[in-house]
């Protein structure tokens, strides 16, 4: 596609590629704002803030044998069906479900008729309180949008500061070339005020989100 582009516009390939490449396998880090810059223990309690401000819901767990019983208590706290959909990453599925053994759980993409997903994220962003989450074949983009309640799972040292430093995590887990072809940034439940500035949540995705912050 970006071959047509550079056709009709009559543009010829970069001069460099050895340049090119070279950027691309070291990119440059841009400046890190200074909200972002702070202590360990205050940029998870940054990340919290952040993120409850936007309408999220949050749990601290201290390791991840406590996964199964955290999303126990908050469907049944929400008063949701007791399925959830899992995303097919060997991080999530390693998990010891059989202690609630009550929970319908299968895994794959979504096709729309899910109620509660559960996915990882790459990194939790402090200044913001958003989540970054990659597509692929563990982790299909259907189950950061159609389930109308998302529970994320996020490691305390996946969160970091700024949006630069959360790139580099994801580089350091997709090296070369081979980032996911899609980035998701989430921060809070899907909004829109967009109709008589009315807001509404669940408008484009889901209309919950709780996120297990596990560790620390």
């Amino acid at each position: 596609m970006l071959e047509n582009i550079r056709r009709s516009l009559k543009r010829q390939r970069p001069a460099d590629p050895p340049a090119l490449e070279a950027r691309l396998a070291s990119p440059p880090e841009g400046p890190i704002p200074a909200r972002g810059q702070i202590p360990r223990a205050q940029r998870i309690e940054l990340f919290l803030d952040m993120a409850r401000r936007a309408a999220a819901t949050v749990a601290r767990l201290d390791n991840l044998d406590d996964v199964p019983g955290a999303v126990a208590d908050y469907l049944a706290g929400e008063n949701l069906p007791a399925r959830l959909k899992l995303a097919p990453d060997a991080r999530l599925q390693g998990l010891p479900w059989g202690s609630r053994p009550l929970i319908e759980i299968s895994a794959g993409r979504s096709h729309g008729d899910d109620a509660v997903s559960l996915c990882h994220a790459e990194a939790g962003i402090a200044e913001t309180g958003t989540l970054m989450l990659a597509s692929g074949p563990e982790s299909p983009t259907t189950l950061n949008f159609l389930p109308d309640t998302e529970i994320v799972l996020l490691p305390a040292d996946a969160v970091v500061g700024g949006m630069e430093e959360a790139w580099r995590i994801l580089r350091g887990r997709f090296p070369g070339q081979s980032l996911p072809r899609t980035v998701n940034l989430v921060t809070g439940p899907s909004r829109s005020a967009d109709i008589g500035l009315k807001l509404q949540l669940g408008a484009h995705g889901p209309r919950r989100l709780h996120i297990l912050l596990v560790g620390e």
